[in-house]
């Protein structure tokens, strides 16, 4: 069992910079992916950047790629989101995840359809105007 934190929600205007933290816990060792997914009032869940834990590697969706940073620290067991340039539609709820699935890199999985076995409660991001 994982259990995941989300922190680092607020509210910021427009062009400005928030970094979301999740910190992870219990069986962490089994975990070889994590991402962040975000879901506006009225819209589905998008997925959002997503880490592999053993390279490093890393994916992000093409709204946000160039404004986000995802990133890792495995001494505190937490994976950050760094945004920045900040626009009004990035407002939602913000969710981190983990998967065990071996084998593949993140980006190899990152698609609407495929599902991560941990879930945090997350974080809400309002980007005013």
């Amino acid at each position: 069992q994982v259990d995941l934190l989300e922190s680092g929600g607020g509210l910021v205007q427009a062009g400005g910079s928030l970094r979301l933290s999740c910190e992870a816990s219990g069986s962490i060792a089994s975990i070889n992916r994590m991402g962040w997914f975000r879901q506006a009032p009225g819209k589905e869940r998008e997925r959002v950047s997503c880490i592999t834990i053993t390279d490093s590697s890393t994916d992000y969706a093409g709204s946000v790629k160039g404004r986000f940073t995802i990133s890792s620290d495995s001494a505190k067991n937490t994976v950050y989101l760094q945004m920045g340039s900040l626009k009004p539609e990035d407002t939602a709820i913000y969710y981190c995840a983990a998967d065990e699935s071996l084998g593949l890199p993140c980006s190899a999985v990152f698609n609407p359809g495929y599902e991560y076995d941990y879930w945090g409660r997350g974080t809400q991001v309002t980007v005013s105007s």
